[in-house]
């Protein structure tokens, strides 16, 4: 996996037919700036189409699809998956539907940039590229959590793209040839997470072709902001590593222990809150902010080189989500039947 630059000339004559494929479960909230940020596209109109499917919901999802795809200058396609309540098995059924060479994947709460669509779909003019991950960047947060995420850069691509087994692309932002789902087969539909994982390595595995990253090919997504959300994610990316290491032999990651945590938190105590507190102090304007913000259950935004809130709590949250990471990876069990490959 590498990033390589597209020949301008060629790349502005490559407009291959694409398909954007999104999942949607209780969308009504999302779907408006979706739908804008697909409007924004500068991809030509006539040669993309957004099939948005509707896994059961329970709120208004399917029927603002069905409207917006009355009055919308962009082809939107309105699909339903009821059978089995996955993201991968909606994703199947927009697949079958697509008519383009190109698969695209985002998801009903991210934000694609105007320029997404193009910039993504420009390492494809080198026929030996079959996927292609673009960039997931945070929305503006304000909450602790949102900023300390952001500042871990928990949603970047450049996790997954270095991943110790083989890259990956998240399904937030990731394009795939037709062709090699085709040979690779499709998403499990019976998987609950780890599924993007899945289906790029089977597709590296069989030598069908290089993933490549398009960095300037940014999603915007937004982080947790409370801790019961926090923990909810860092326990699905426990469990997605349990499936992943039942699917393909990838090497569980260490639990935590209690003496750990123990000895983190006390040189947190002991070390990193009077080191950060000396910086914060160095700067009087900068300690009044932190306390102010404190008291509000907000953090500042942060001054380069300078303690904030979020430094002083790096630790404990770091801890927090170490924590249900392991609990989720240690309590998983793969289901018998999300072993299945969908099929073309």
């Amino acid at each position: 996996m590498n990033h390589q630059p597209v020949d301008a000339t060629t790349a502005t004559s490559f407009l291959p037919m694409v398909s954007v494929v999104v999942p949607i479960y209780n969308g009504e909230a999302d779907l408006p700036e979706l739908i804008n940020c697909l409007l924004s596209q500068t991809y030509p109109k006539d040669r993309v189409e957004y099939l948005l499917v509707d896994n059961n919901s329970s709120d208004r999802t399917l029927t603002i699809l069905k409207t917006s795809a009355e009055n919308c200058p962009i082809t939107i396609r309105p699909l339903s998956e009821n059978l089995i309540q996955s993201s991968y098995s909606a994703r199947n059924t927009g697949i079958r539907a697509a008519t383009g060479e190109i698969i695209v994947f985002t998801d009903a709460d991210c934000r694609p940039q105007p320029q997404w669509l193009h910039t993504l779909i420009q390492p494809f003019v080198n026929k030996e590229v079959v996927i292609v991950a673009g960039e997931i960047l945070a929305l503006p947060g304000i909450t602790l959590l949102e900023q300390h995420a952001d500042r871990q850069e928990t949603l970047s691509q450049k996790h997954t793209l270095n991943h110790s087994f083989r890259p990956y692309g998240q399904t937030a932002n990731l394009a795939i040839r037709r062709n090699a789902l085709e040979k690779a087969g499709l998403f499990r539909p019976y998987l609950t997470t780890g599924g993007d994982a899945d289906i790029c390595w089977r597709i590296l595995g069989e030598n069908i072709g290089r993933l490549e990253f398009a960095p300037n090919a940014i999603v915007q997504h937004r982080h947790r902001n409370t801790l019961k959300e926090l923990q909810s994610q860092w326990r699905r990316y426990g469990r997605s590593n349990r499936y992943l290491h039942e699917l393909h032999g990838v090497d569980l990651m260490r639990d935590i222990t209690l003496k750990e945590c123990g000895y983190r938190l006390a040189r947190w105590l002991l070390k990193e809150i009077p080191r950060d507190m000396k910086k914060a102090l160095a700067q009087p304007a900068l300690l009044y902010e932190t306390l102010r913000e404190r008291q509000s259950s907000v953090t500042t935004a942060g001054i380069a080189g300078k303690a904030t809130l979020v430094d002083l709590l790096n630790t404990p949250i770091g801890l927090f989500t170490a924590w249900a990471r392991a609990a989720g990876q240690r309590d998983a069990k793969l289901p018998e039947n999300a072993k299945i490959i969908d099929r073309l």
